[in-house]
């Protein structure tokens, strides 16, 4: 059972709640001579070195955009900028041949040392954002885009004075969403898009395939979209009620390879980068509703109406690896990304045991069991996409008979947080107890909130959790490259759910994605939270608001320089 953090309560009334807790934080912060204004600094997730200054730019119609150096990548940054603010300003900014006041300057500046590193500075004449690289400008505009206020109004738009420097602690800044279980439509899908990168995170990782649904578009295998997308029923409750009910609707759909490739186009102008997931070889009972030959038994299969682990699995035999390879060859077509996910996660191994063409590989190949072959099937595949210039991230079961490596391990099991970085793979951090976004946000759960999986998670637990394990040495630590949250949809039917199982968790995770440890303080993050989330009412984001009836009795005092 996961450990529940305790809360003490300051009211029923949130509005009270919120407003004690600010005095009180102010108070404390002043009385420690480190006098913090979260209202004037809404920032999430947290810079690495902000430095408060008195004043106030105002962004007027007047104000020029002046670009120097970085070539074009730089000035659709900027044009971006631009469009943005005559969308939530009304003002039509012009550009500028030469820095001056009231201008807001983006200067390439090669002393920056990190990738994504920048430096703000806003005083009462002009604004001057400085970078290294593009996404480096990007993620500095978003501090910006976060400083105005979320509904301005008026011919002069104010900005805070301030000096920051900033550079992300992790390169690797996820989160998943599960569209196979229920399909979102493709606007759904740039929307997340735009918040991820509101908040600075980079990597969106699409579960297109399960035993529920298939998702994308395979030119070759065209019944992957005409039977594998749909299922004629869902399960209506928790898979684990008594009465068994179905809503007798069906359910499906599937991206084209064209929408993927506009939605990847749409991302990287955004400086995310999508990881596609096709789960293997378990979670695999859509594809053999419409070919049950790559199966171990000689039998006809259905997309499952329901959730939980599946028995049945690929077998691997050459038309499985075929099947594969064709699959994935036209996955890497779509997305250029790095990495290819091939999942590996909770695959029973019943079938195998029951199949001699099965037993027969293991002998073959001197494997040890079935634990065994699942690392040939998972090793071959990985073979394929190194072949093809491409990387594989696998769930932690790949671990389970061995794992090459140049396999990148996600660890979403508590227990095996580290275990791959200790081994010496690359290893990416999913711990379910604080990033499974699946789970409750309530004590109460299901008394309250609509059925989920099950468990609890606050967002305080999301904020508590450090990537990288106390436990690790320093060759370790390095191998971990981020962190990432997952959003599971077996209990997440719509676009509105999806959202509110989301946010403001989200929030949490992007800071401590970005922010080292010492730099985390939940008093503080509350704070900026409650500003920062008037942007989400702007946008009509469907946040949740448990966490106002979670705040602690008081801050904590002990603050970040």
């Amino acid at each position: 059972m996961q450990n529940r953090i305790p809360f003490r309560f300051f009211s029923r009334t949130p509005s009270i709640r919120i407003s004690v807790l600010l005095v009180v934080g102010l108070l404390l912060f002043a009385s420690s001579g480190k006098a913090q204004q979260p209202h004037r600094y809404p920032i999430i997730p947290r810079p690495a070195k902000l430095t408060e200054k008195p004043g106030t730019f105002f962004i007027t119609p007047n104000t020029k955009v002046y670009v120097k150096g970085g070539g074009p990548e730089i000035e659709k940054v900027a044009d971006n900028f631009k469009t943005q603010l005559r969308e939530t300003t009304g003002f039509s900014l012009q550009a500028t041949s030469a820095p001056g006041k009231n201008a807001i300057a983006f200067i390439v500046d090669a002393s920056i040392q990190e990738r994504e590193g920048y430096r703000l500075s806003i005083t009462n004449k002009n604004i001057t954002l400085a970078f290294k690289t593009a996404p480096g400008a990007f993620l500095g505009v978003q501090t910006i885009r976060q400083l105005l206020p979320a509904s301005p109004t008026g011919k002069k738009v104010p900005l805070p004075a301030v000096e920051i420097e900033d550079a992300p602690q992790f390169g690797y800044r996820g989160f998943m969403l599960d569209v196979a279980r229920h399909f979102q439509p493709l606007d759904f899908l740039k929307r997340y898009v735009d918040l991820l990168a509101f908040y600075k995170v980079n990597t969106f990782h699409l579960h297109l395939t399960d035993d529920q649904g298939w998702r994308m578009e395979i030119k070759k295998y065209p019944k992957l979209q005409e039977i594998s997308a749909w299922r004629k029923e869902t399960r209506v409750g928790h898979r684990r009620d008594e009465q068994v009910l179905f809503d007798g609707k069906p359910h499906g759909g599937y991206y084209t390879q064209e929408q993927l490739k506009e939605l990847v186009a749409y991302a990287q102008e955004r400086f995310i980068t999508i990881i596609p997931e096709i789960d293997m070889p378990g979670h695999s009972q859509a594809v053999l509703a419409a070919y049950p030959e790559l199966g171990c038994k000689d039998t006809t299969y259905q997309v499952s109406t329901s959730w939980g682990v599946h028995k049945d699995v690929y077998c691997p035999n050459p038309a499985t690896f075929q099947f594969l390879e064709d699959v994935l060859t036209e996955v890497i077509a779509i997305f250029p990304s790095k990495y290819i996910h091939i999942g590996g996660d909770e695959v029973p191994k019943d079938r195998w045991k029951e199949s001699a063409y099965a037993q027969s590989l293991i002998k073959e190949h001197n494997l040890k069991d079935e634990n065994g072959l699942q690392s040939y099937f998972m090793r071959r595949m990985e073979d394929f996409m190194i072949s093809k210039g491409r990387s594989i991230i696998g769930w932690d079961e790949i671990m389970e008979g061995g794992v090459s490596k140049t396999a990148t391990v996600m660890s979403w099991h508590m227990g095996q947080v580290g275990a791959a970085a200790r081994g010496g793979n690359d290893e990416i951090m999913v711990a379910n107890a604080h990033l499974y976004f699946d789970y409750y946000q309530t004590k109460e759960g299901r008394k309250r909130e609509p059925v989920a999986i099950g468990n609890f998670l606050p967002l305080e637990k999301v904020y508590a959790f450090n990537p990288i394990p106390q436990d690790l040495d320093a060759a370790a630590a390095k191998r971990v490259l981020g962190v990432q949250a997952n959003l599971w949809t077996e209990y997440v039917p719509t676009a509105a759910h999806a959202e509110q199982m989301t946010f403001p968790r989200l929030c949490a995770l992007a800071e401590i994605a970005w922010a080292a440890p010492e730099r985390k303080n939940y008093a503080d993050f509350i704070q900026r939270l409650g500003q920062n989330l008037k942007h989400l009412d702007k946008l009509k984001v469907n946040y949740a608001k448990y966490y106002l009836e979670q705040l602690p009795t008081a801050p904590e005092t002990k603050q970040p320089n």
